[in-house]
Order: structure tokens, then sequence, then C-alpha cells
């Protein structure tokens, strides 16, 4: 059995756990500071530096079928579900060096995010943050969540390519999420289309033009657009209106 299809009876123990409201419309929310969980269970990972990427050692919980690739019977995160599992207190995430039982810190990981290097920026990992406190699956656009999976095309995308693809180009708006409704019989293996695909903003709305250009590359899959502005994340749609004439 692959590692999409892994399942575990054992779940979670977790010290201090805050509840978030899993209401499915939320269209503005604000920035927060990152209250971390502890769990007596910790999965293990280790930051590989070219890829900017973790490779996940040991598997512990449920957070697994939701999160992360599989390349090669393995699993990689990208730099928002890394920061996300540290601050949710489930990941031990060590370094990519000579001194191999160094402890990556939050703030070493909120400096890895500021950089840029990665292609994700702090509002990107807000807004991930957010739609996942919600109960969302939330996965890079376009990225496939394993090599049997056929979302948004049918070629299987190996390792190399994997991370060419999570370089996100961050000028203009552009699709950022592919995003699916909370669901506990989620697999990668066969994800289905998402419900949405989102989009971030720059610092002005998009063109009618943009608009179409955008729809036109998501095969008739919704498109979602979102906006951070002074901490505030706002949530946004677009549809053709037909407006009567006037007698």
């Amino acid at each position: 059995m692959e590692l999409d299809d892994w399942e575990s009876d054992n779940s979670d123990s977790v010290v201090d756990v805050n509840e978030e409201d899993e209401g499915e419309e939320c269209y503005l929310a604000s920035f927060s500071k990152p209250k971390v969980q502890f769990r007596k269970h910790l999965s293990k990972a280790r930051w590989i530096n070219e890829m900017g990427m973790s490779e996940i050692l040991e598997i512990k919980g449920q957070l697994w079928r939701t999160i992360g690739v599989v390349r090669d019977s393995k699993i990689y995160c990208s730099i928002e579900e890394t920061l996300y599992l540290a601050e949710e207190g489930a990941l031990h995430l060590l370094t990519d060096d000579d001194d191999g039982d160094k402890v990556v810190q939050l703030r070493d990981l909120h400096n890895k995010l500021a950089s840029g290097k990665h292609g994700c920026c702090f509002e990107s990992y807000e807004v991930y943050k957010h739609l996942r406190s919600l109960g969302y699956i939330v996965g890079r656009h376009g990225v496939l969540w394993s090599t049997k999976s056929q979302l948004l095309g049918s070629s299987s995308m190996k390792i190399d390519e994997l991370f060419e693809k999570l370089q996100i180009n961050n000028d203009g708006i552009r699709p950022v999420f592919d995003v699916y409704s909370p669901n506990s019989k989620f697999r990668k293996t066969s994800p289905g289309n998402p419900c949405f695909i989102l989009c971030l903003t720059s610092d002005k709305p998009p063109s009618r033009r943009e608009i179409g250009d955008i729809e036109k590359q998501c095969d008739g899959i919704p498109v979602k657009f979102c906006h951070v502005e002074h901490g505030r994340i706002s949530f946004f749609s677009y549809e053709k209106v037909d407006i009567p004439s006037l007698p």
C-alpha cells in the first residue's frame, strides 16, 4: 500500500486545542498571532534547502490524509504546509545540514517564508491557514496530490517537475490554491475536482480581461478571489449579470 492510501487508527492526543468557526461561508477574517498547540505524538520531517520543502520521515496522526504530496513513495510538504503543521505542534522539523539533529524553530520557518524563495508569501500563508481552520482541504494550484491522481491533468508529475511547479509567480493576479470542501473520505489518489480555485489579487481589483483569462485556464471550475490588506482577508467572486432594459 502506498503512502497515498495511508490511514491510521491512532488519533492525535491534543493538549490545549482552540476550536475554530467551521462555517463554510466566511468572507472576512483578521490576522492573529500563531498559537502553538502541543500534541503528544509528533510527526518528524527534515527541511531540504535546495528543494524549499520538507520531507516527512515519520508519520503520526490523521493530518496526512489532506496535507503533503506523494512522490516516489515519499511525502513532501510545501513551506505553508510545513509552517502550518509546526504552528499546530504536529511536526518536529530537523535542519538539512551537518547537525542533523538540530530542530528548526518557528522563527526560522517564518524567515524562510519571508524570503519569498519558496513560492509563498505571508499573505498566501494567512489565507491557507484560515481556510484550513474552517475545515477546507487546500493544495497548491495545479500540483498533483500524487502521481496516481488525475487532478487538472493526466500526466504524472515527477519530483523535479513538482519543485518547478511550486515556484509561484508573485506578480499580479494568479491562481494560488485548489480548495476542496471538508470531506472525511478525501483521498490523494482520487481527489476529484476542487470546489473552487482561489486567486490572490494585487492592490487593485482584477480587470474583466484578467478574470476571463483566469477562468479559461480553470476548465469550468469556479474561481474565487482573495485580497489581503492590513491583516484582513476578503473572499469574493464575480458573476455575469444581465441588467434588464429600461422602458
